[in-house]
């Protein structure tokens, strides 16, 4: 998945929630001495819940933030659409502060460009599934036909032909999350919220939903931010990835980054055991040509296995194993760099290897 251009749809910049009824006095005492959230809940009693984030996601771009139980990400999300004000900090969508927004603008920006697919779905049970994915439309004052119409396409997206006549409880887990997400979809909004909407799936059903959701993002080109206390999750679907602690945003990078560099001790006790064959590129792990043959005279290349800058050590892996010779790194014909097998031993090991210098 990539992005569809630079432009920020959703931007944080300098986001507090503080909960307690000392909030300004606990915010101004953390910004200025820096407690810690344990020293700010035994001396103020309030709970930081987010500290100082600041983040930008972009037009197309699926933004996970991951971080375990408490880390604060449930509570970030829901300040995109106000459903919690801020203590201090500002959120812009499509350039708009939505903190000075009236709440007749806010409703409209809800309906019209925010669609949110939770962990409980809370389908209506007396209703069907056409009923529960048109229902947000009806709420609109949409007229039966149009809503019906857009609900089953919603519908068909997901993979749930034949079942618009069925209830809820006829349902399978897997399949009323299908429902949810139709619903979150059927009105065609721009900007997706998402937090944790797999989590109670069996693994199967699970991956099955991260593939339908995966496809309907590259079709439909939606902005999402997806919330997950899970790191394969977060790798497997996610454009950038934010890993959050203690309502810190700890690390902001894409996959490859955050795993092959991770910030700190807790990052990297979260990627620890993620494999790196399908993520590590050759483009990351390569050392230019001039410095390879800075180190070891002109090269004569003929013959040598090539790779794109974007193929995984999985598939560089495969290439080395019938050559002696390294692998020349190529766009449209032109060697970039080289990547040798000592440099693939690191990029297994460790990652990319910061010197560039591979033996």
């Amino acid at each position: 998945m990539t992005k569809e251009t630079d432009e920020a749809v959703i931007r944080c910049d300098g986001v507090w929630k503080i909960f307690g009824g000392r909030a300004d006095q606990a915010l101004q005492a953390v910004q200025q001495q820096g407690l810690s959230k344990e020293e700010t809940r035994d001396q103020y009693d309030c709970v930081v819940g987010v500290r100082d984030a600041s983040f930008e996601v972009r037009r197309g771009e699926i933004f996970c933030i991951m971080g375990l139980s408490g880390s604060g990400k449930s509570t970030l999300i829901r300040h995109i659409n106000r459903l919690i004000e801020p203590t201090a900090g500002a959120i812009y969508i499509e350039g708009r502060n939505i903190n000075e927004m009236s709440q007749k603008d806010l409703r409209q920006l809800r309906a019209e460009k925010i669609g949110m697919v939770f962990q409980s779905m809370a389908l209506m049970p007396h209703r069907t599934v056409l009923e529960n994915v048109a229902f947000s439309q009806e709420v609109r004052g949409h007229s039966v036909k149009e809503r019906n119409a857009n609900a089953m396409r919603a519908i068909h997206s997901v993979e749930l032909d034949g079942w618009e006549s069925k209830y809820p409880d006829e349902l399978s887990g897997g399949m009323q999350q299908r429902v949810g997400l139709a619903r979150a979809i059927a009105a065609d909004p721009s900007i997706l919220l998402m937090d944790e909407p797999f989590s109670a799936l069996d693994p199967l059903i699970r991956r099955q939903l991260q593939d339908t959701f995966m496809a309907l993002s590259a079709e439909m080109k939606k902005t999402t931010l997806f919330i997950t206390h899970d790191l394969d999750e977060a790798i497997r679907i996610g454009d950038r990835i934010a890993i959050m602690k203690d309502g810190v945003l700890v690390q902001i990078g894409t996959p490859e980054d955050i795993v092959t560099n991770p910030a700190d001790d807790y990052v990297a006790d979260f990627v620890a055991g993620i494999s790196k064959l399908e993520l590590v590129s050759a483009g990351k792990i390569m050392e230019p040509v001039a410095s390879y043959e800075q180190r070891r005279g002109n090269a004569d290349m003929t013959g040598w296995p090539e790779a794109h800058p974007e193929q995984s050590l999985d598939d560089l892996l495969n290439l080395s194993i019938a050559t002696q010779h390294p692998i020349v790194v190529k766009i449209d014909g032109r060697p970039l760099g080289v990547v040798t097998k000592n440099a693939l031993l690191r990029g297994i090991k460790g990652g990319a290897d910061d010197t560039g210098a591979a033996a």
